[in-house]
């Protein structure tokens, strides 16, 4: 029971950010709206479609993992917006605040269930195996995040 309390620990503090890396609040802390669809030359996304890919794919996995009747969207096209930029500063914030909310259930997933308990429906997976892909997944997309930022000019050094 000791080491299991402290993989939900580890796995907790990784979701939230991890202790290596920036979390997702500090990447798009202090963030001006209007650079939220901005994309540097060569680069694919903007803040506005990688915020909202990590809110599509986060609620993915967290349905997924809760809810045995849950459709996965179509891959590619509906984890990825095709609008470079927010409809506006309340699609912006119901995006952040999402991504928050859909967080901290799936944290309450990692307080509440057997994390290695197959989870119906699926190939095998569980919830410990859905957590790091929520942890790996997010920071993938919050250090791009940061280097969009960084080549905007809008990043603390």
């Amino acid at each position: 029971m000791e080491h299991e309390n402290i993989l939900i620990t580890e796995l907790k503090k990784l979701i939230n950010g991890g202790t290596a890396h920036a979390g997702f609040e500090d990447a798009v802390a202090d963030l001006p709206f209007e650079l939220t669809g901005e994309r540097p030359y060569g680069l694919p996304y903007s803040i506005w479609q990688l915020a909202e890919h990590i809110r599509i794919a986060q609620w993915d996995m967290l349905e997924f993992s809760k809810d045995g009747n849950h459709q996965s969207p179509k891959w590619p096209e509906e984890y990825w917006p095709k609008e470079t930029a927010p409809a506006n500063s309340e699609a912006w914030e119901n995006c952040l605040k999402q991504i928050d909310q859909d967080r901290k259930a799936f944290i309450n997933l990692i307080d509440t269930q057997d994390l290695f308990a197959s989870i119906p429906r699926g190939t095998g997976q569980n919830i410990l195996r859905e957590a790091l892909q929520v942890a790996d997944h997010n920071a993938y997309h919050i250090a791009e995040i940061i280097v969009v930022r960084r080549l905007l000019g809008a990043w603390k050094s």
